[in-house]
């Protein structure tokens, strides 16, 4: 599975933005796909995920602003990003893990997006 992030760029702080994450192959078989991202000088941290189960997950300073979703039939995952802070500020990648015997662990190539204040 490849996966192509997209959708970053210069954002206004308390705008909006939507990253989508295309995969080459079904994301159907992963048992979770998320995003990360990763400030200048701090350590990559996990966004949000979501499961097969369509289970999601959120870091708390994103929390009722961002939500992530995924199309299984277009095997796309999606980042909407609200009330966008300059903090916000980041490298964001997308991930798709599958665990288990066949298990994976793979990352796009990083989509940049920057809130001006």
């Amino acid at each position: 599975v490849q996966l192509q992030a997209s959708g970053g760029g210069l954002v206004q702080a308390g705008g909006s933005s939507r990253l989508s994450c295309a995969a080459s192959g079904s994301i159907s078989s992963s048992n979770e796909m998320g995003w990360y991202r990763q400030a200048p000088g701090k350590q990559r941290e996990l966004v949000a995920t979501i499961t097969s189960g369509w289970r999601t997950n959120y870091v708390d300073s994103v929390k009722g602003r961002f939500t992530i979703s995924r199309d299984d039939a277009k095997n796309t995952v999606y980042l909407q990003m609200n009330s966008l802070k300059p903090e916000d500020t980041a490298v964001y990648y997308c991930n798709a893990k599958k665990y288990g015997p066949a298990r994976y662990d793979y990352w796009g190539q990083g989509t940049l997006v920057t809130v001006s204040s």
